[in-house]
């Protein structure tokens, strides 16, 4: 296990160069009521005192009832000024002006939100001189389980070395409502969605994979299956002559 207080101090000193070097004096970040978020709010909030998390409801029942409670009872218990924005009214005009000529499959109507979500972060962090903490850890980015130019677009990412199982440790050290902690993760992108169902295998597995390399044939395959498939969501685009 990691020495979770020097953690904290390595990782606050972290953010605090961020904002030094890019001239910006706050941060914003969404707020999805997950452990993600909760972790970096409280690292940013130690770290910065112009901190705003953004609440942004929209795909599914559960954002705007437990999710919303969640992130509320975050920023409460860590003192998070917060602000609470609807984005289904924009999502459904999106996706009807886009069906008019093109029909948008459910896999890519689902990818609308968080790119809805990152357009509205950059447009307050531009407002008020700003970066967008990033909130994706290890294992997501490991199987991809990200939206390109969506959750995984960010000027800065303070958690993103770190796996599930060490975000749940380092939540635990430093007294996140258990609320938080223990419901079952979920990007919220449609009604009954879970991380685990929507990837077909558990955290423990990716986090054994990761942190020991020792898993079943089966859950390696389907991990190393993943990071290839998705490594193009972990680089920037290629360049003609510059990356040929």
């Amino acid at each position: 296990m990691r020495d979770y207080k020097l953690e904290t101090e390595k990782r606050v000193d972290f953010i605090r160069r961020m904002l030094g070097d890019s001239g910006a004096d706050g941060i914003v970040f969404g707020n999805s009521g997950g452990k993600d978020c909760a972790l970096v709010g409280i690292l940013c909030r130690r770290a910065c005192d112009k901190l705003l998390a953004v609440m942004m409801p929209c795909g599914s029942t559960r954002n705007y009832g437990e999710d919303i409670a969640h992130a509320k009872l975050l920023a409460d218990k860590f003192s998070i000024p917060y602000l609470i924005m609807d984005l289904a009214p924009a999502q459904n005009a999106l996706t009807s002006a886009i069906s008019v000529s093109q029909p948008v499959t459910a896999e890519a109507a689902a990818n609308i939100a968080p790119r809805l979500r990152m357009t509205a972060l950059y447009t307050i962090a531009g407002s008020r001189n700003s970066l967008v903490a990033g909130t994706g850890n290890k294992s997501e980015r490991s199987m991809g389980y990200f939206t390109k130019w969506g959750d995984g677009a960010c000027d800065f990412n303070p958690i993103g070395d770190l796996t599930v199982t060490e975000v749940y440790e380092f939540l635990r050290f430093l007294g996140t409502p258990r609320e938080i902690i223990e419901k079952a993760p979920s990007a919220g992108l449609f009604e009954g969605q879970t991380d685990e169902r929507e990837m077909g295998i558990s955290y423990a597995a990716i986090d054994d994979y990761l942190l020991t390399g020792n898993v079943n044939e089966k859950d390696f395959s389907k991990i190393e299956r993943a990071y290839k498939k998705s490594e193009h969501k972990r680089r920037m685009p290629v360049i003609y002559g510059e990356d040929d």
